[in-house]
């Protein structure tokens, strides 16, 4: 009896987790994903176990601390999970990654066994409940970016010289950020995405950012919300939006955007200093 009643608990617990979106400040965006979920605005990945002690512990002082260590082992074989499908770019996932190479493989289970608790509950019949939580951003981000993202020399300024009157116009259309709104394309997130024009050449992507930008905040913000992506501080004051016409790749996590809006983007050779710092935001639903 006690077997079935954690077997209905933990069940509950996996129906409730997509609920926990609805506690996310408004526009961030919330992948589901198994016992988990991945929050592609604050980067940060979570993971629910839930533990019980052996039947014939029930009632005893070793109860609780073995209780607490199942859940505690079933939380880390879940948040591997969820970051085993995060994905990197168009056609890879961590897990192709930690498939190809053994040494990725080590290093994102360490990582893991290094997610901090975010909470623990006991509950009335003996079981907890442990939520785990874990970074996209920093040690993992520079494990899993794709190699060509270097390090990328600050962008000579052109400041010093007198403007002239074609430089002062130049100037008032430099925009300190890109938003590009993907929605209704069923567009996906990651941690590499590109953005091109109609002819396929790359507007923004690893060739564009700096891998200090791209492993401290990410190489791109998520949101679900057009007015909550450009107010963010990421991108504003003068943020560029852009309307994604399709998305590209079998991952959908890359952007065709019109020649006319590309042409703005490069216009101005100020944007590149934006683009290397990672200040874009994808708009998906």
């Amino acid at each position: 009896m006690k077997f079935f009643n954690r077997f209905i608990l933990i069940a509950a617990l996996v129906l409730l987790i997509p609920a926990a979106g609805t506690c996310q400040e408004e526009g961030e965006l919330l992948e589901n994903v198994g016992n988990g979920s991945i929050n592609w605005t604050s980067g940060l990945i979570r993971a629910v176990g839930v533990g019980a002690p052996p039947e014939n512990y029930y009632g005893k002082p070793e109860a609780r601390p073995m209780a607490l260590r199942a859940a505690k082992m079933d939380a880390y074989r879940n948040i591997l999970e969820v970051i085993q499908g995060v994905r990197i770019q168009s056609s890879t996932t961590v897990k192709n990654f930690m498939m190809a190479d053994d040494s990725i493989s080590a290093q994102v289970s360490g990582m893991v066994r290094g997610a901090q608790v975010a909470k623990q509950e006991y509950m009335s019949d003996g079981t907890v409940e442990v939520t785990l939580e874990m970074n996209l951003k920093g040690g993992f981000a520079q494990l899993v970016l794709p190699e060509e993202i270097k390090q990328v020399e600050p962008i000579q300024s052109s400041s010093s010289s007198s403007p002239t009157p074609s430089n002062q116009k130049n100037a008032s259309t430099t925009y300190t950020g890109l938003v590009v709104d993907a929605r209704g394309l069923d567009a996906k997130p990651a941690m590499s995405p590109r953005v091109l024009d109609e002819n396929g050449q790359e507007v923004y992507g690893a060739a564009f950012v700096s891998r200090e930008y791209a492993v401290q905040q990410g190489m791109s913000g998520y949101s679900k919300n057009v007015d909550t992506a450009t107010e963010n501080q990421r991108v504003t004051k003068n943020p560029l939006i852009v309307k994604a016409i399709k998305t590209e790749g079998p991952g959908k996590t890359d952007f065709i955007i019109n020649n006319t809006e590309a042409s703005n983007l490069r216009g101005a050779p100020e944007n590149l200093s934006f683009l290397k710092q990672c200040r874009v935001i994808i708009v998906v639903d």
